[in-house]
């Protein structure tokens, strides 16, 4: 399935993609599952607008979701053609976001850096969120060379402690896309990535989140983004050094990843720090990234100025 969060008459809502037509879950399940109009508050706290809400409830919530959508009809209540609602980013509350370094081998090689042993971490910002369309800013001076980076993001399904590699995907609720913009004179001016990585607006997500059972092998995904029509980075994931499940097992070896954790697993070469000559973002770039299976996800710069 296709989960996505949108808002329709100025309230947002999860819903779910049927077609060319966005599913409002909570409104369209009220009269299907348990009989009445009236508030239920299993189903409330199941599509809470909040995705984390559908997460937690784990199959029962999948199921109800599948029978919803199943039956949608354009014209019922909660029904929307995509066209006439507004997508928000699909996750907005995960109690962490993980971010990996360095996991190309594309990447490596235009850096000409050794490879790394372990997979390189560190945490982004969840106030850095925004959605499709939203604009990516900054306050004037802050920082001179914003980047852009395109990876594939894991959306946690059950709690994970100690997994090994072998059953990790299996606590992937589903993936969507990361542009994981960064601050460089930032991330290496302060000798560690974090304040680079989470300025605010620095982390757009989506258009939607894909359900693992729609992508059984995420290491065969091809990755892209362009900045103003002209293409930055084009690679698979298959050039990741850690792949996704070595990444969760390594990460849950000492982190406990919760139900809604985000996973940001690494971007390929060509980044605009790596260009020779080297290229930053400006106002009025458009930047459009895409991750095979998953969408497009695509954000205007503004550059410096206030949210």
């Amino acid at each position: 399935m296709r989960f996505i969060r949108f808002e329709a008459g100025g309230i947002p809502r999860l819903g779910a993609e049927a077609g060319n037509l966005a599913v409002d879950l909570l409104a369209a399940a009220r009269g299907r599952i348990g009989g009445d109009s009236g508030q239920d508050p299993a189903l409330e706290a199941m599509f809470d607008p909040d995705l984390n809400g559908l997460v937690r409830s784990g199959p029962v919530g999948l199921h109800n979701a599948r029978r919803i959508v199943a039956a949608a009809r354009a014209g019922d209540p909660g029904v929307h053609p995509i066209s006439a609602v507004r997508i928000l980013a699909p996750v907005v509350a995960p109690s962490k976001i993980l971010c990996v370094g360095q996991n190309y081998l594309d990447h490596i090689r235009e850096q000409k850096a050794e490879v790394p042993r372990v997979p390189i971490l560190f945490s982004k910002a969840p106030t850095a969120i925004i959605g499709p369309g939203e604009a990516i800013r900054w306050a004037p001076g802050l920082t001179a060379q914003a980047d852009l980076e395109v990876e594939l993001g894991v959306i946690i399904g059950t709690r994970m402690s100690g997994v090994p590699a072998a059953r990790a995907l299996d606590h992937v609720f589903g993936y969507t896309i990361i542009n994981d913009v960064s601050a460089r004179d930032l991330q290496f001016g302060d000798k560690q990535w974090v304040r680079g990585k989470s300025l605010d607006t620095f982390c757009p997500l989506g258009p939607a989140v894909v359900t693992r059972d729609e992508i059984p092998d995420p290491q065969a995904l091809r990755l892209t983004s362009a900045c103003s029509g002209r293409t930055w980075q084009e690679s698979s994931t298959r050039e990741m050094i850690f792949p996704v499940a070595t990444l969760l097992s390594f990460i849950s070896e000492g982190i406990t990843l919760l139900p809604g954790d985000l996973v940001a697993t690494g971007t390929p070469h060509g980044v605009g720090m790596f260009q020779n000559p080297q290229v930053f973002l400006q106002a009025g770039d458009h930047l459009r990234l895409e991750v095979e299976r998953i969408g497009v996800l695509e954000n205007p710069v503004e550059g410096a100025g206030g949210r």
